[in-house]
């Protein structure tokens, strides 16, 4: 578990890092980083329904067209995002980060009842601790930025266990097709997590629900 943990450590701060500089140093510069992020998901994304539906080819097709939507809305979503401020999107991004790393340790460490068939390796306890860590980004947050200082604490800890929730969501559905096309990983690209869409799995659906959240309670 050691090595293991090392790598997704190291290689979610080695993302967090490279997402950092590309939104401080320049605007167009994150939306390039968005859209190749974007396309080597969906190329991974799209391998895994191929396995799965070998022959059902309009249906593949379908799910091709329904997953490059989602991508481009996951684009603009967390452009739009951007623009409102460079640290919201850093702290959101970052609640999927602790999230599953929250996951991964408490799961390993408590172990105990198992989540879902979806994912044997997912337990309850790693749930609860995904929720926990989930939290800490807000720590730093209220540090740093005074962009939600007009906003209780109640309602970031909420928005904050919301978006742990969705995030452990997206993780498990794509989970379910990896198990569908019977295998392990995405891909090979990054360490300690395989494919970019095994590291972004929950953030392309978390970045869509914060800017819709964003527009009715912010």
């Amino acid at each position: 578990m050691t090595k293991n943990l090392s790598e997704r450590i190291l290689t979610s701060l080695m993302l967090l890092f490279i997402l950092c500089t590309s939104i401080f140093i320049n605007k167009y510069l994150f939306l390039a980083l968005l859209i190749v992020s974007s396309f080597i998901s969906y190329n991974e994304f799209n391998k895994l329904i191929k396995k799965i539906f070998k022959k059902e080819i309009k249906f593949i097709s379908t799910i091709q067209i329904f997953s490059a939507f989602f991508f481009i809305l996951f684009i603009y979503t967390s452009y739009q995002i951007y623009g409102r401020s460079p640290i919201a999107i850093i702290w959101i991004i970052s609640i999927c980060i602790f999230s599953d790393t929250g996951g991964f340790v408490i799961g390993k460490l408590v172990g105990g009842k198992k989540l879902t068939k979806i994912s044997p390796n997912k337990t309850i306890a790693g749930s609860v601790g995904s929720f926990l860590f989930a939290l800490i980004p807000l720590i730093f947050l209220s540090l740093i930025d005074e962009i939600y200082n007009d906003v209780h604490l109640i309602q970031l800890v909420i928005v904050s266990l919301f978006l742990s929730l969705i995030c452990q969501a997206g993780d498990l559905l794509i989970s379910y097709f990896k198990r569908k096309a019977k295998v392990k990983d995405t891909g090979s690209i990054l360490p300690g997590h395989g494919g970019l869409l095994d590291r972004i799995d929950g953030l392309i659906f978390v970045l869509p629900a914060a800017f819709l959240i964003d527009k009715i309670i912010f």
